[in-house]
């Protein structure tokens, strides 16, 4: 089991989706680094790259779009992660951005941060 102090802590923490979780953000990142890591086999340091990114900045919007509806935190958070695993990358996501066709939106955006953020470091 995953303490608060394993978690990586955000590096954008005025953008992304740290910063569009605002009074929330320190609540649901802990949160949705876990679902999110649990719903795509991914490692939580891939899984903060993606948080991180303009893609966290939208997933935070999804979240957000369920608290405004009603939802608590975590059921917001774990309504959001099953959507993005739903939806699948079709054809114009993959030629723009390398990722397989198919896979699910979440696991792909994932997969293509840590992807990005490694070829960034090579």
């Amino acid at each position: 089991m995953n303490t608060n102090a394993d978690l990586p802590p955000s590096q954008n923490r005025a953008w992304g989706f740290y910063g569009t979780m605002g009074e929330y953000a320190s609540d649901a990142w802990p949160l949705a680094l876990s679902a999110i890591s649990e719903a795509t086999g991914q490692p939580l340091e891939s899984v903060r790259v993606f948080l991180d990114s303009r893609w966290g900045r939208h997933f935070a919007d999804d979240v957000q779009n369920g608290l405004h509806q009603g939802q608590a935190l975590s059921e917001a958070i774990h309504a959001a992660t099953g959507r993005w695993m739903v939806w699948t990358i079709g054809r114009q996501t993959s030629k723009q951005y390398g990722i397989p066709p198919g896979l699910p939106y979440l696991t792909g955006f994932v997969i293509y941060g840590e992807a990005v953020e490694e070829a960034l470091a090579a």
